[in-house]
């Protein structure tokens, strides 16, 4: 575990891997923490440098109150990325993590050898819905949202198959600052970058899952299609976060996308 103050705000990170490989860097979705990363880690440290995260609002990082733009997510893990003086990355994120990737993409592309969208898109959800989830979060805690949220994040062959696991991923969620959680959705809420995906100029490659029901297939094609030259692929029996469900299918997909960029 490492900890770097950014701007006042305290982020949780971890490195692993050789140095001087090809650095890639992972962004966590909205409820999680840099864990559900782990599986996909052990399966590509030998190769590569790999910094995963906790954003702000989640893990071990800073939960301030309030609302969290994508510019504070953003400037965050470039804040990062300089104090660790990392000049070439590749940068693969999940949902609101993916959300942040296009953002970095956009407003900081320096360095930035591609990106590796996950169960994302230039606009998640409407208004009303965030702001529901904001309003129960902040009234009765997490507890107010977990059981619906997380059945939302699997297949439902994962959640019959796998009980405990999802338990266990439930008690990550219900764990969660909820000023974090919260701050997060105000962040989805505003957001909206489909008028401005068109100018992503790095790489692109965006997967999801066959089985998600939060960022639908063909919420994430239409993104994709956004993005000049983006790659799309679909991830059969997986949901809303394939590095937990398929993390073996998803980690050959980052690892083919990094050799194509000459990063890997």
């Amino acid at each position: 575990m490492a900890f770097a103050r950014i701007d006042g705000i305290l982020l949780h990170y971890g490195v692993c891997g050789p140095e001087g490989a090809p650095v890639l860097v992972l962004a966590n979705s909205l409820g999680t923490d840099a864990r559900i990363w782990d599986d996909v880690t052990a399966r590509l440290q030998d190769r590569y440098r790999i910094i995963a995260y906790d954003k702000r609002g989640h893990g071990l990082s800073d939960a301030p109150d309030g609302d969290y733009s994508l510019d504070d997510h953003v400037g965050d893990l470039a804040g990062l990325l300089d104090r660790l003086g990392i000049d070439r990355f590749v940068l693969a994120g999940v949902s609101v993590g993916g959300l942040i990737a296009q953002g970095l993409a956009l407003r900081h592309p320096r360095g930035l050898a591609g990106i590796i969208l996950c169960d994302t898109a230039a606009k998640i959800g409407e208004a009303a819905m965030w702001n529901e989830r904001i309003a129960l979060v902040r009234a009765g805690g997490m507890p107010a949202l977990g059981e619906a949220v997380v059945m939302r994040w699997f297949s439902e062959g994962y959640r019959q198959e796998r009980p405990e696991d999802v338990a266990g991923w439930r008690n990550m969620f219900l764990r969660t600052p909820a000023s974090g959680y919260a701050g997060t959705c105000a962040t989805l809420r505003d957001t909206d970058l489909r008028a401005e995906v068109g100018s992503i100029s790095v790489p692109t490659v965006m997967v999801v899952g066959a089985d998600d029901v939060s960022t639908p297939v063909d919420l994430v094609r239409d993104t994709a299609a956004r993005i000049p030259g983006a790659r799309f692929s679909i991830i059969a029996n997986a949901g809303h976060i394939p590095s937990i469900e398929q993390p073996g299918i998803l980690a050959e997909h980052i690892s083919t996308f990094l050799r194509g960029t000459n990063d890997g």
